[in-house]
């Protein structure tokens, strides 16, 4: 059995979410992301829950940051953010068929299920665990700060980092795309800490893919 990568989460505060309809679409364009990118398997559950297994591992937190993105990119304003708290696994198991998660009982379900418990109501909303203990301490800590830099992004920040990771274009051609000038994108992406994000996620790409070996 190879390993896959596994991300259980939920939306926060969904109940005090009224535009349930927004929600719904943002989850789901998020998670539609991950399938046409990654060849992720998905599923939902109780409304604000959701489950992702990805075949390669080593694209497990960029599945994270770019499903919270499309969360955060359409919030409805700046008093109203929409997040997820995400539990990152790798480890063993199978990609089920997306009407079967709930049948999948493999180490990387298990991993990150039990992970997600362990989550609080405090301000922690992404995390990571994987089947090579030793290794989780590290990749823990860095993923602390990226999850502090990702929990202060605006939907602008959100969209621009967005777009970079899906487009990999310029600044320019990403100013082109959205209708704004060059210096507004270097603005936002300033803001986003793109540069630390980018550099975390190359590194989070290099250390859970060989944690699949």
């Amino acid at each position: 059995m190879t390993s896959i990568g596994v991300l259980t989460g939920d939306v926060v505060g969904s109940q005090r979410i009224q535009d349930k309809q927004a929600l719904n679409h943002a989850l789901d364009h998020g998670l539609g992301l991950l399938q046409e990118l990654m060849d992720a398997r998905s599923d939902r559950y109780r409304g604000d829950g959701f489950q992702v297994a990805i075949p390669d591992p080593g694209q497990a937190m960029l599945a994270a940051i770019l499903l919270r993105a499309s969360l955060i990119r359409h919030s409805p304003s700046r008093s109203a953010m929409w997040d997820a708290r995400i539990a990152v696994a790798v480890g063993k198991g199978r990609l089920p068929a997306s009407d079967r998660f709930s049948d999948a009982q493999e180490e990387a379900f298990v991993l990150s299920g039990r992970r997600l418990d362990t989550l609080s109501d405090g301000p922690e909303r992404l995390v990571i665990v994987t089947s090579a203990a030793s290794t989780d301490s590290h990749l823990a800590l860095l993923t602390r700060f990226a999850d502090d830099i990702v929990s202060h992004w605006s939907s602008f920040s959100a969209e621009v980092v967005s777009l970079s990771l899906l487009h990999h274009e310029s600044q320019q051609q990403l100013a082109k795309r959205l209708g704004r000038s060059q210096p507004t994108i270097n603005r936002r992406l300033a803001a986003a800490r793109w540069p630390l994000i980018r550099d975390y996620l190359a590194y989070m790409h290099q250390a859970l893919g060989s944690n699949s070996a």
